[in-house]
């Protein structure tokens, strides 16, 4: 390597530990490095990104104080205070799956374990240092944003014979035409990279340009074949839900989602991707749990915000209001006032007191303590021409609602709804989607889950069939994953179908049915549902024969 090079890098070293930070420095000098540079924290190396160009930082994973290694890598290239010619290696010691998907997510030049030795450290460094030495042109065009030129000269660089940088170039022309939206190029492109060697990347290449260019069927094709390669399987799940949320199929896409969140949790952008589909399948309790791993990994990273933890605090009403289970309820309840107490710590200058004040009056609503909703919600500014937050306008239309101020909710959804279609870059077409579907169901169904489930009882109870009927169809509409609604639901299907002659609905059934057969129920649940299977045994209907919606039998 020219040795120039060498002695003109410029090195940021990240680690916390005075040991392994003494053998960085003596190793690197060993190697012929001079000017290098320190930092013991993450703000430590931000200070030092804002005032000097690096052209290598070595960044150990696990910093201790306030953010780690993921989060600083993570908001260097958000914030641009690292451009794409300076390399980057972690250094960890910590190998879990979940960790090392995460960090290759972030597509760092090397990942190196510790221990390591002085030549692993040497072969890394001097790799990555010459590869972006050599390539600095075409990166400096790829900061600066002008992919065309990048182009050019990817393809002059690509026009010499036995360029050892072939494949890197390769995959930066794949690149740049996906980011200049030439879709038809970019499959051309790949599909011709792939007849020589078979890259994961092109392959991940050529789908994102079939789906950029609506090939749909072709694009699910390759992704189900790539889900069954351990190195592709991560990208392949996230992109089947990207594509699955393009063709509004949203349960797949919340399958999808939930899989590649499981091996890289700390994708952020990809949590609210799945918050946001839970919602529109009404899934409130996979919503709340999202919204709980994105206030964890949101914490002291580039994503820290206020509405981290009211959004958290917001899903844990959004569930305790679904669900019938009292020591759940309690549990999310504390679990919510803990939110608040953070944002509280986190952001003490904050001016969110509006939204909290929203979120303790779903509180009270939530304890049945509904007086005291009603005045504190009463006392707040009803001035909402000014969207300045869609979640918590969102919230409040809620609260309207429930606390049966109708008219209130339905005019707030709508002026949400209005900055939404103005402002399409403050919430994503899954979001508005929800919205909309929240909206219609409250417009039409006036009274809150609770409400709504109890008044169903009371009137089954009461032998009033036609009216809970309709009651429990409105809260499995809702809720359509709560199983003692599903299973009121069913046993009211059939009662309603034996006593007063009517046909049974047998699109609804099975949904109850499909439900109840896939969650575990309590014994009394489990013995009510086996009787109502015995009754429609009886009455020579098989459940798990039902046909599916528009089939005939």
């Amino acid at each position: 390597m020219p040795a120039k090079i060498f002695s003109n890098a410029k090195i940021l070293i990240v680690e916390e530990q005075p040991l392994a930070q003494s053998y960085m420095k003596q190793s690197l000098e060993k190697l012929g490095f001079r000017q290098l540079r320190f930092a013991e924290h993450a703000n430590s190396a931000k200070e030092q990104c804002t005032t000097e160009q690096f052209d290598l930082i070595v960044c150990s994973f696990n910093l201790s104080k306030n953010q780690d290694g993921y989060q600083l890598y993570e908001e260097l290239r958000v914030k641009r205070l690292i451009k794409n010619s300076t390399g980057f290696i972690f250094i960890s010691a910590e190998t879990s799956g979940s960790l090392v998907h995460s960090v290759l997510e972030l597509q760092p030049d090397d990942f190196l374990v510790k221990p390591f030795t002085i030549y692993d450290l040497k072969t890394r460094i001097e790799r990555i240092l010459l590869r972006k030495n050599n390539l600095q042109t075409i990166y400096n065009y790829i900061d600066d944003g002008n992919d065309s030129k990048a182009l050019k000269e990817i393809n002059t660089a690509l026009d010499q014979k036995g360029n050892a940088y072939s494949a890197i170039l390769l995959r930066l022309k794949g690149d740049a035409l996906l980011r200049l939206k030439r879709a038809d190029v970019a499959k051309a492109f790949f599909k011709s990279v792939l007849d020589i060697q078979k890259f994961a990347w092109a392959k991940v290449g050529l789908v994102e340009a079939l789906i950029a260019n609506n090939e749909h069927i072709l694009a699910q094709r390759m992704l189900k074949t790539m889900l069954q390669r351990h190195e592709t399987r991560l990208v392949a799940l996230d992109l089947l839900g990207k594509l699955e949320i393009k063709l509004n199929q949203f349960e797949l896409a919340q399958d999808f989602l939930s899989q590649a969140v499981d091996i890289a949790p700390r994708n952020i952008e990809r949590q609210k991707s799945l918050s946001h589909v839970s919602l529109i399948n009404h899934d409130y309790e996979k919503n709340y749990l999202t919204q709980k791993d994105i206030a964890n990994f949101a914490k002291h990273s580039i994503h820290d915000h206020p509405d981290v933890y009211l959004n958290a605090a917001r899903a844990g009403i959004d569930f305790a209001l679904t669900t019938d289970q009292s020591d759940q309820i309690q549990r999310i309840s504390r679990q919510t006032n803990k939110y608040l107490t953070d944002l509280k710590s986190q952001f003490p200058n904050s001016h969110n007191q509006a939204q909290i004040d929203v979120l303790n009056a779903r509180l009270h609503y939530l304890k049945d303590e509904h007086q005291k909703a009603k005045m504190l919600i009463e006392q707040l500014d009803d001035d909402d021409n000014h969207i300045r937050s869609v979640d918590g306008a969102l919230d409040k239309a809620k609260a309207f609602h429930e606390l049966g101020f109708h008219h209130k909710a339905q005019s707030l959804f709508n002026q949400i709804i209005s900055h939404c279609e103005r402002h399409p870059t403050v919430s994503d077409p899954v979001y508005l989607r929800y919205i909309q579907q929240q909206q219609s169901e409250r417009r039409d169904i006036k009274m809150g889950p609770k409400e709504l489930n109890n008044h169903a009882v009371t009137q089954f109870n009461r032998g009033q069939l036609n009216t809970a009927l309709e009651a429990f169809t409105q809260a499995f509409r809702v809720m359509p994953r709560n199983s003692s609604i599903a299973l009121n639901l069913l046993q009211c299907l059939f009662d309603n179908t034996k006593q007063n002659g009517q046909s049974l609905n047998t699109m609804m059934a099975k949904k109850c049915y499909a439900l109840l057969n896939t969650t575990a129920l309590d014994n009394e649940q489990q013995q009510r549902f086996n009787k109502i299977v015995l009754q429609a045994t009886a009455m020579g209907i098989t459940l798990a024969n039902l046909e599916e919606p528009g089939k005939t039998k």
